[in-house]
């Protein structure tokens, strides 16, 4: 697909940043039973979902690091955004409702059977957003208590690692490695089901933006990382000062981890010449407007990059 981009101002857009206590468990046979009620809590929480949406999280994967902090950051952000779905669909539900009043009291029966089926479909999607919304509440419910029981079984390692080395100290310190590994392997089978509920985002190429810097017949290519996920793309500086580019529209699925790397280069013959690399942070992307940005690739933000991010929740 060739997409052909006229830039009248640089002026649209937001910015884009470059880039509980836990006391213990008081005997060995408490710690086995809270451990064990935490573990079936969560993998009841869990079972809800097919294991193929998490397949790199099945026994036997390597187990990363937690990310807690992060991990709250996009719970929030990603509730606020799903909110923001359901008042704007709860708004129209109120809008068709009213209609369909006015024109039951006209006896417009064709509009009215219309109107009456939007305002199903309108329902049923406020029904699974609402669901949406809880399930991500109790996942992060669940992952908010892995997270207190990982951080008591590191607080009793450090006690325990400052007392005399006895064989019941030993032991203790064993039984709890074994907890500290266990809340940590379900800290990561959460974060990766949480994944599952984070939507998509559907990134538009709008083009490069450097007045002086772009010349007609230069040619760049865009290179777009999340992760695993990489969207590269060309285009070409036109005699009138519009751009042409091979690709549009890219969609991506957000990571909790990762940062979105942009790189762009200019294509000189057979040599690249680097333009820039920045990093920009997706938080701000969970909201159910399209968002214009424009992300500086230089230092000195002599030729920038302008994109269009939509966000799409999961639920439907």
């Amino acid at each position: 697909m060739s997409v052909k981009l006229t830039f009248v101002s640089s002026g649209d857009g937001g910015g884009i940043s470059r880039s509980c206590s836990f006391t213990g468990f008081s005997t060995v046979q408490s710690r086995k039973l809270a451990k064990s009620l935490s573990r079936s809590s969560v993998r009841s929480r869990m079972s809800l979902k097919s294991s193929k949406a998490y397949s790199s999280l099945q026994k036997g994967a390597v187990i990363w690091d937690p990310k807690p902090l992060q991990v709250k950051k996009i719970f929030e952000a990603l509730k606020k955004g799903l909110n923001e779905y359901l008042e704007a669909h709860q708004t129209e539900l109120d809008y068709l409702s009213d209609r369909h009043k006015d024109t039951k009291r006209n006896s417009r029966l064709a509009f009215y059977y219309d109107l009456d089926k939007q305002i199903r479909s309108v329902e049923r999607y406020i029904r699974k957003l609402e669901f949406h919304i809880s399930q991500v509440e109790e996942l992060y419910e669940a992952y908010c208590i892995q997270c207190r029981l990982r951080d008591g079984a590191t607080n009793m390692k450090h006690a325990f690692s400052l007392s005399p080395s006895t064989k019941a100290s030993r032991e203790s310190l064993v039984e709890l490695y074994k907890n500290f590994q266990e809340c940590t392997e379900d800290m990561c089978f959460i974060e990766g089901a949480l994944e599952v509920h984070l939507g998509e985002f559907h990134l538009k190429m709008k083009g490069l933006v450097g007045f002086a810097r772009l010349c007609p017949g230069d040619q760049y290519e865009v290179s777009v990382r999340l992760g695993r996920q990489k969207w590269r793309l060309k285009g070409k500086i036109e005699t009138d000062d519009s751009q042409t580019w091979d690709e549009e529209e890219k969609i991506f699925i957000p990571n909790l981890h990762e940062q979105f790397e942009i790189k762009v280069t200019e294509l000189r013959g057979l040599a690249t010449v680097l333009v820039g690399v920045v990093t920009c942070d997706s938080i701000n992307f969970f909201t159910t407007k399209p968002q214009a940005i424009i992300v500086d690739i230089t230092e000195l933000g002599t030729i920038k990059l302008q994109l269009e991010v939509l966000w799409k929740a999961g639920a439907g």
